[in-house]
């Protein structure tokens, strides 16, 4: 099935117009080859009331299935993706963030450091990515496929057949 996606890029100097965002794209090319439809981007400085303003208008006016964020995972006194996040969601997801930082680890040793968070606003997940659009890809990567049960189940009336195997 195919879901309808948001990206959201959280930087203070891509919104400046100092650094040019390339993690957005990245991640909007990336969905659109995994079958999902982009209804909507924005870039937002690395400000708590923006961030929640996009956080809701995509998860309460546009009903994106799934809501993405990337940048202000760190540990930089700006990063405030993951408590801007963790303000409007309704219902946490923290495998989604665990499931990246343990695959982030295979990869380099840093990967510990991601503050990222995921949570559930109506029916709509929203998944805080990395800043870097390696970082952003390897990530979602890690955690796509199981987000598809995941909103399968989210956006079904009554069950997703959860008791089916997958192989």
């Amino acid at each position: 099935m195919s879901y309808s996606a948001a990206v959201i890029t959280v930087s203070d100097r891509g919104y400046q117009g100092v650094r040019p965002d390339a993690s957005g794209p990245a991640l909007c090319r990336l969905l659109e080859a995994s079958g999902y439809r982009v209804l909507y981007t924005a870039l937002v400085p690395d400000e708590t009331a923006l961030i929640q303003k996009e956080l809701l208008h995509c998860c309460d006016t546009l009903h994106a299935a799934l809501v993405l964020t990337t940048g202000g995972t760190g540990f930089s006194p700006r990063d405030i993706t993951p408590e801007a996040t963790l303000a409007v969601v309704e219902r946490p997801t923290p495998g989604i963030p665990e499931a990246m930082r343990a695959e982030s680890m295979r990869i380099t040793p840093r990967g510990c450091l991601s503050r990222s968070a995921a949570g559930i606003r109506g029916r709509s997940l929203i998944v805080n990515l990395p800043g870097s659009p390696k970082a952003a890809q390897e990530n979602l990567l890690a955690v796509l496929d199981p987000i598809s049960h995941g909103l399968d189940m989210l956006r079904s009336d009554g069950s997703a057949n959860c008791a089916e195997e997958h192989l």
